[in-house]
């Protein structure tokens, strides 16, 4: 497994590759930095180059070198032989650099950030702790931009009295390192006041899970069910069903107004389409739900002993009196509904299955930490949403 991080200045990613050496026995990897901190003009039109120490060096990291590879090239012919071993690698700067990285299936890449205010303080107190003087606010801010967004985006407002060389400098740069955020897999928010508080969370996110680089079916099949659910127009939410045997799709379906029928998002289910309340009214509702569709495609004869069904929202009592009746052997959700006990009874009663799949985290992560935490949950897994 390889594990990549990105991050913006002092947001805590060679903390986070440090503890997946301590913690995981993770050894690093690293590539050449290459130059993309440009001097900030000054008022005078004089540059300022910011102190050697300004990110945090290899040296830095309690000894932790690692191994340096010329390019990405010769650290994936090195990876590719060891891909069942733990790497990590802070060194990528390009969208070139990551698409190579990314088209490997031992691949995982974390972004890490925080608030500028958090990560200039932590930035001052790295001076002061190296008896260094701490650059101004408004500098640490126009190297994060630099590095973030690269020196091109900066261009427009440099002002006139920057110097031949800076501009030349400035065309010369790259584009930053924005890009490389929106195609990370794991984004960690990382306002931790401490190491430990920030270890202890990461602990809880199980990084190294080879789920979180080849998806368990569970996994496969419940994307596949969200994915179904984008085809939804019932407008009081969407909802997305796979019926599997053996692990092979028998059939799919989403919620909606029959075929022939106006939509419901035109206007075709005048339930959907006023503003009565979840669970309410349901007798005067058009629309088929993802769970009907699912039944209604493959037919009795298709749905074999053994067959799953896989719902991205635990089925209502009326969608599990049907799969009870079809012989479907497990019901698998992801999200919880106002009918959860009602349904469960059913399908205890029917002997079939009934279990919640919980992936692990992923996207924005890094609120879970405080008392909200149960409220989040709350929210993630569905116990207050309504039909």
């Amino acid at each position: 497994m390889l594990i990549g991080i990105t991050g913006s200045i002092c947001s805590g990613k060679h903390t986070t590759a440090e503890y997946l050496v301590q913690h995981h026995g993770f050894l690093r990897l690293h590539l050449p930095t290459p130059s993309q901190l440009q001097p900030h003009p000054n008022h005078n039109g004089t540059s300022e180059e910011p102190p050697a120490q300004f990110l945090p060096s290899v040296t830095d990291q309690k000894g932790t070198r690692g191994l340096t590879f010329p390019d990405v090239d010769n650290l994936l012919e090195f990876v590719t032989k060891r891909w069942r071993e733990h790497w990590v690698l802070t060194d990528i700067y390009d969208e070139a650099t990551l698409e190579l990285l990314l088209r490997r299936p031992f691949f995982l890449l974390l972004n890490v950030d925080a608030p500028v205010g958090v990560r200039y303080q932590r930035f001052s107190e790295r001076c002061l702790h190296r008896s260094l003087t701490p650059l101004p606010l408004e500098v640490f801010i126009y190297h994060n931009d630099l590095q973030l967004y690269g020196s091109r985006s900066l261009a427009s407002s440099q002002t006139q009295s920057t110097t031949d060389s800076t501009t030349a400098a400035i065309d010369r740069a790259t584009t930053g390192t924005i890009h490389l955020l929106a195609r990370s897999h794991v984004q960690i928010l990382n306002a931790h006041p401490t190491v430990h508080e920030y270890n202890t969370f990461l602990s809880t996110l199980d990084l190294p899970s080879p789920i979180r680089l080849r998806p368990t079916w569970d996994a496969y099949f419940m994307t596949l069910a969200s994915l179904a659910s984008q085809r939804s127009n019932c407008m009081k939410r969407r909802v997305g069903c796979v019926l599997v045997h053996n692990a092979r799709i028998i059939s799919t379906g989403y919620n909606g107004t029959p075929r022939n029928l106006t939509n419901c998002n035109e206007g075709g289910c005048a339930r959907c389409n006023s503003a009565s309340s979840g669970g309410s009214a349901l007798s005067t509702c058009l629309c088929l739900h993802a769970e009907e569709n699912a039944l209604l495609e493959a037919g009795r004869e298709r749905i074999r002993e053994g067959s799953v069904l896989y719902c991205d929202t635990c089925p209502c009592l009326t969608c599990s009196v049907k799969i009870a009746q079809v012989g479907v052997k497990e019901v698998v959700y992801s999200q919880g509904y106002n009918m959860d006990d009602a349904s469960r009874q059913v399908l205890k009663e029917a002997g079939v299955g009934l279990r919640q799949f919980i992936p692990p985290k992923s996207g924005l992560v890094g609120f879970s930490i405080d008392d909200n935490e149960g409220t989040e949950l709350a929210v993630r897994n569905g116990t207050k949403l309504n039909y």
